[in-house]
């Protein structure tokens, strides 16, 4: 198929699955945090779908500003297109069949974080050499939230309010941010040698004050129940943010493309340090 790249890794990038993994892998911590008694497989089956249908519209229309022939989606957009409108399709079929009323209130306020974000993201002028922060705010808190609400819509207990007030969603909604963020500051960093180290308190400064909070809140889980779960979930943080560390002092060791897909096993990895925690206990 024309468009598809070599190693075959680089493609999971490509076509958006690395997206909907870290969905389903931090929908997963996040259930298990939050002890959430009955969680079904089609919260895991709608995320990773609209996910995905988030990701590949992302991805289409910066291919469509570009307008470059070599672009490795140009051959593809089609039935990209085709498909992320199925994947679509089939997750409202899902959601109103299968899941409570009390997630319309948050597809509402999903739906106002993703408008908001391609808004600035595709109408907002940028200044050269600078990251929009805002922008990238957006989209963690929109990640972020579209996450936790899968498992938060199982907790009646929970309020919205609760939810933005949460340390997990705190954590996890600035760990996004500052992965999107960096992201766009290792791109620069490629294209302009230059400013490969100036700026790189900008990203170490925010993930060593979020692992070193991550690591507080993992030593203050004195509970067993808390020991069991809050303090796997604050584990993970912490790797991830080391992880996004580690890249940030080596990034320019890799390609574009590479770099995006280490980010995204930044995110993984932490789900096999969750396991391993709670397998041990």
């Amino acid at each position: 198929m024309e468009g598809i790249q070599k190693p075959w890794w680089r493609n999971i990038y490509l076509l958006g699955f690395d997206a909907p993994l870290i969905g389903i892998v931090w929908l997963f911590l996040l259930a298990k945090t939050w002890r959430v008694n009955y969680h079904p497989w089609e919260a895991y089956v709608v995320l990773g779908l609209l996910v995905w249908s988030a990701r590949i519209a992302t991805k289409l229309l910066k291919s469509a500003m570009i307008t470059d022939p070599n672009d490795p989606l140009h051959d593809m957009r089609k039935w990209l297109t085709r498909f992320a409108i199925y994947a679509v399709i089939l997750s409202l079929l899902l959601i109103i069949i299968f899941f409570p009323m009390a997630i319309y209130t948050r597809l509402l306020i999903l739906g106002v974080f993703i408008t908001a974000y391609f808004a600035l993201a595709n109408f907002a002028t940028e200044t050269e050499g600078q990251i929009s922060y805002p922008k990238h705010i957006l989209a963690g808190l929109a990640f972020a939230f579209g996450i936790s609400m899968m498992a938060h819509i199982y907790l009646p207990s929970m309020g919205l309010l609760e939810l933005f007030r949460s340390r997990e969603f705190i954590c996890f909604g600035l760990l996004c941010t500052i992965a999107s963020a960096a992201v766009e500051h290792w791109m620069r960093s490629k294209q302009n040698q230059k400013s490969r180290f100036p700026d790189e308190w900008q990203i170490s400064l925010p993930l060593t004050l979020l692992g070193a909070a991550a690591l507080v809140f993992a030593v203050q889980a004195d509970s067993q129940a808390e020991s069991q779960t809050t303090r796997p979930y604050f584990y993970c943080v912490l790797t991830a943010a080391a992880l996004l560390q580690v890249l940030n002092r080596t990034f320019h060791r890799f390609e574009c493309n590479d770099i995006k897909l280490l980010t995204s096993a930044c995110f993984l990895v932490p789900g096999l340090i969750f396991q391993a925690y709670r397998m041990s206990l």
